[in-house]
């Protein structure tokens, strides 16, 4: 029997029995050693604030429609970040993957099968930290916002949200070419991002962030800014202290109705393009060289480089037994946490 992290109801979680599966030819099983959380999508379906808990997703329309909804409780094994050792394989043909780590996304549970030809390009390299593995898709996501966000050598670069995604946003964009302040109301993860690199970092509640922006660029504004908190409020700051005819690139998960942002002002007024940053595809100049693959293992090849820090974004390594307390921790107490990564105990 394996162990898997269920959401019952809305802020309503346990870990419970689940039966491993055997892999069938072509397959191999994986013994989790490390998932982590997901501060954003996650937290939408423990809140049951997502939006495939509330309506159906039309992949042929790509449109959300009322009537039924994709997703309901019990939710099982949510989750994108991780990181396991095969330990059995369905064909004598994939033996040597026996013992290798691999990062994918199969949720929180301890054990799971997957095609070997899922595994094979996701295979860590000998010697590589396994706990940065969690990265990976994180990791692609900040990196599909840099790339959406067309970065030049000398640019001003605003990125609002030093969560997980923002950290790891702000120093590609540092390695991109940019001079990059990034905006956050936590003091700690102010300080973290000047640690890894950001030039300037800014409390929007202490001060004007469009305001000294603009004082910093003979005011002209940021050459582009990044929405990665999924917060109305800093997306309406992020039109406010972009550059004329310039672009503010959306990849927060935003939540609700919008109703902080105000259209009429700097965003009317000053040609602003907001373009949406998702997951689920490349920009179309870019398609034929990028996908999410190649971005998630770009971000782990610049880790194990030393050109991208992923480690000091660990906050918390905690029993994947306790996964409720961190789930409420990352719920009601952010400010003191960052990336929480949930350990199975696998002897290794």
């Amino acid at each position: 029997m394996g162990r898997l992290v269920r959401f019952n109801a809305p802020r309503e979680v346990e870990v419970v029995d689940v039966v491993d599966a055997d892999p069938a030819p072509g397959e191999v099983r994986l013994e989790t050693l490390y998932s982590g959380i997901s501060a954003g999508t996650e937290l939408t379906a423990y809140r049951g604030s997502n939006p495939y808990l509330h309506r159906r997703w039309d992949p042929d329309r790509r449109l959300f429609v009322e009537g039924s909804t994709t997703h309901a409780y019990p939710l099982d094994g949510w989750g994108y970040e991780e990181v396991g050792r095969v330990v059995a394989v369905g064909s004598d043909d994939d033996r040597d993957l026996v013992g290798r780590t691999v990062w994918g996304a199969w949720g929180h549970r301890s054990s799971a099968v997957r095609p070997a030809t899922y595994v094979r390009p996701r295979c860590l390299p000998e010697g590589a930290d396994p706990r940065n593995g969690i990265f990976a898709k994180i990791g692609a996501i900040a990196l599909n916002a840099v790339l959406d966000a067309d970065i030049h050598v000398g640019e001003h670069v605003v990125v609002f949200g030093a969560g997980v995604p923002g950290q790891i946003t702000a120093q590609l964009a540092r390695l991109n070419g940019g001079r990059v302040t990034v905006v956050d109301l936590l003091a700690e993860r102010r300080a973290l991002a000047e640690r890894l690199g950001a030039e300037r970092t800014l409390d929007p509640a202490a001060v004007d962030v469009a305001s000294v922006i603009r004082a910093a660029t003979g005011d002209r504004g940021a050459d582009v800014v990044i929405e990665m908190s999924g917060s109305y409020h800093a997306l309406q700051e992020a039109t406010r202290t972009v550059a004329y005819s310039s672009r503010v690139v959306a990849a927060g998960f935003f939540q609700g109705p919008g109703a902080p942002l105000e259209l009429g002002d700097e965003f009317h007024h000053n040609r602003v393009s907001i373009v949406g940053s998702q997951i689920s595809g490349v920009a179309p100049g870019l398609q034929h060289r990028w996908d999410e693959l190649r971005m998630s293992a770009t971000v782990l090849e610049l880790e194990r480089a030393g050109r991208l820090d992923l480690g000091s974004l660990i906050s918390h390594v905690v029993d994947a037994e306790d996964a409720a307390g961190a789930f409420a921790m990352l719920d009601t107490a952010p400010e003191r946490a960052l990336q929480i990564v949930l350990d199975y105990g696998i002897v290794r």
